[in-house]
């Protein structure tokens, strides 16, 4: 499904006109201006999969946020938005198919870091609680609780659980949802399901942070379905070549002195992946 067609930054010379209008020149920056336009970007065309390639400071964290900021999609976190983000975003502009859908988000590295952190803030609720509730299972079960009126019922409720359950089950079934069970990989990709639903439009920003090469693997098979069962159109920045070899991707290497679409197979990082196991390909070769 395809949501938003196309999306135009302002060019060179939009972007110094607007620099030399300004009265004061003493800025350290004008970023988000200069960023882009360095590498000729002025236009991006999206296919139900796109992908924005490239290293540190090409620039493709920018225009995820200058998307997502001009679209007014929504965000967990804050990022780094200056003075002049608002003056570049209403140089840019885009063509959508009908409207974007309500629940389209941006998603980065930042989001999946602040839920992970959360959840550790909860483990730590979980440890001090568990501790209690060993020491209420001890007294509950060993107890002789007699009720007396309708104010006892909670009291035998949890006697009878207690004397029908083991510690473990006890305390399981009073924490509900052990979230210590669940790794840093399992946690950023249970954020990933969570956040993304049916029929919208979704911009990743390195979605492959925190996750394992497996659990890379199992996003890229989720995001594919995503795509072809649900309605969903993505926009990923990211050098995973896991994500990259995703069928139908629409790839743009931002590394290049011009942007230019590539296969996925000539990107430089998924080169330097293949040639060192070229290398090595005798070492995994199993002898009988």
């Amino acid at each position: 499904m395809i949501y938003l067609e196309h999306f135009q930054f302002p060019d060179v010379e939009r972007e110094y006109d607007f620099i030399f209008g300004q009265k004061r020149t003493c800025y350290d920056t004008y970023y988000p201006f200069q960023i882009l336009s360095k590498h000729k970007l002025a236009m991006l065309d999206f296919e139900p999969v796109t992908i924005l390639y490239g290293g540190n400071g090409s620039g493709k964290t920018t225009a995820l946020n200058i998307i997502a900021e001009k679209l007014n999609l929504e965000r967990d976190t804050l990022y780094n938005r200056s003075s002049f983000f608002e003056d570049y975003t209403r140089l840019c502009s885009y063509e959508v198919r009908g409207k974007i859908p309500d629940g389209s988000r941006i998603i980065t590295s930042d989001d999946v870091f602040d839920f992970m952190l959360n959840l550790r803030s909860i483990n730590d609720g979980i440890d001090r609680k568990r501790e209690e509730l060993f020491e209420d299972y001890l007294d509950v079960k060993y107890s002789h609780f007699q009720m007396k009126s309708l104010d006892d019922y909670e009291k035998l409720k949890k006697v009878n659980m207690a004397r029908s359950s083991t510690q473990s089950k006890y305390i399981r079934k009073n924490l509900m949802n052990n979230v210590r069970e669940h790794s840093n990989g399992e946690s950023a990709f249970l954020y990933f399901s969570d956040k993304i639903k049916e029929d919208g439009l979704y911009l990743l920003d390195e979605p492959e942070n925190s996750l394992s090469s497996e659990k890379q693997q199992e996003l890229l098979r989720f995001l594919e379905d995503s795509v072809r069962f649900f309605g969903c159109q993505f926009i990923i920045a990211t050098h995973s070549p896991f994500l990259l070899s995703m069928r139908g991707a629409k790839i743009y290497d931002m590394d290049e002195e011009i942007v230019d679409v590539k296969r996925w197979t000539e990107l430089k990082n998924v080169r330097a992946y293949y040639e060192f196991f070229r290398k090595h390909e005798k070492e995994f070769t199993v002898t009988v």
